[in-house]
């Protein structure tokens, strides 16, 4: 009897020991994941930097340098309201409408070859609330209607590309008239462009959101799961629809700062932006079934893309085959960067 109980404990020992050695193998591969997918991303970039180099001589001057950032500040921008809602698990594709909605209102009232009232910050504060209502639209419709994010957010997306053509009009474009704007966002500061360190102001501002409150805690949450969220009591209903709104200040900031850089209104002030964020987000390592990732890797995805994008254009590739270049290396990019966790991918909710 004695040697069957002692003979009970070793195997129960073994079995905990083995457990033990099996938990402490799924760590390590979690840290090394972690570790692997930002890696990944600047050994890409080097590569990308090394190539462009070699292929044209101004790509590692500086003057070219500070293109890539002014070129990279309002992609960084909205990206981090992008990384936000993807965190959630969701999707918003109606960056480029409200960025047009946000960039046509602002012009207008501000000092414009147009004319009518120059209502001065008071524009910027009236623009951005534009943004905030589609934003908190898409999160209203979203979360209390449950909606499929991707649906309501490509209907808001024309939403705000409409109100945008119906404040352009047939009138001449209105370009910008205030002296004091005019080249602002490349204007060099500190050697960086103003438009990047704006775009360094919101990072800052979203990785202490993310890490430091609990709108960001139960975004992390949410996306992991939902479920156990409301179980706990948690906001979940507030949360999802301050991330869209908060998301849509971003696209609207952006398209507010895109057409202080083009010195005109235009409906499609963010044309291309799209292509650019949500690509990023997911390179950068962010799951899009939600909870996992982070805004620091997002932003190594939007200078990855953007140093393909200046690099191609300097190394001579000629424009129409720079749309088929970029896709396919950003899909071998993508395969390269999310190889890791291609067996937990999710569909977008």
């Amino acid at each position: 009897m004695v040697d069957k109980v002692l003979s009970e404990q070793g195997a129960g020992s073994i079995s905990t020991t083995a457990i033990r050695i099996r938990e402490s193998g799924i760590e390590r591969r979690a840290r090394f994941r972690g570790l692997a997918e930002p890696l990944s991303l600047l050994v890409a970039l080097a590569v990308l930097i090394g190539v462009f180099s070699l292929l044209n001589e101004r790509f590692l001057t500086a003057s070219n340098f500070q293109n890539v950032l002014t070129q990279s500040a309002i992609p960084l921008i909205v990206a981090v309201g992008a990384t936000l809602v993807i965190l959630l698990g969701s999707i918003d594709l109606s960056v480029e409408g409200v960025m047009g909605a946000t960039g046509m209102t602002w012009i207008l009232l501000s000092a414009n070859s147009r004319g009518g009232v120059d209502l001065g910050p008071w524009a910027w504060v009236i623009a951005l609330g534009v943004a905030l209502v589609l934003g908190v639209a898409s999160g209203l419709i979203f979360t209390a209607l449950k909606v499929p994010s991707f649906i309501v957010t490509l209907g808001m997306w024309y939403v705000g590309l409409g109100i945008a053509t119906m404040l352009y009009g047939t009138d001449l474009l209105p370009r910008l008239e205030d002296e004091g704007l005019k080249g602002w966002t490349s204007t060099i500061t500190f050697g960086l462009p103003n438009s990047f360190w704006v775009a360094l102001l919101v990072i800052g501002l979203g990785i202490l959101l993310l890490r430091n409150t609990r709108i960001g805690r139960v975004t992390l949450a949410i996306g992991n799961s939902e479920t156990i969220v409301r179980s706990a009591g948690l906001p979940a209903f507030r949360v999802k629809v301050a991330v869209f709104a908060i998301a849509a200040l971003l696209s609207g900031l952006g398209g507010i700062l895109a057409t202080v850089q083009l010195d005109i209104g235009s409906p499609t002030v963010g044309s291309g932006v799209l292509f650019i964020v949500i690509p990023a987000v997911v390179i950068g390592g962010t799951h899009l079934g939600g909870g996992k990732g982070g805004i620091l890797r997002t932003v190594l995805g939007v200078f990855l893309l953007t140093i393909l994008n200046n690099g191609l254009i300097l190394s001579g590739v000629e424009s129409s085959y720079q749309s088929a270049v970029t896709g396919a290396i950003l899909v071998a990019a993508i395969v390269f960067a999310a190889w890791s966790q291609r067996d937990r991918l999710q569909v977008a909710k």
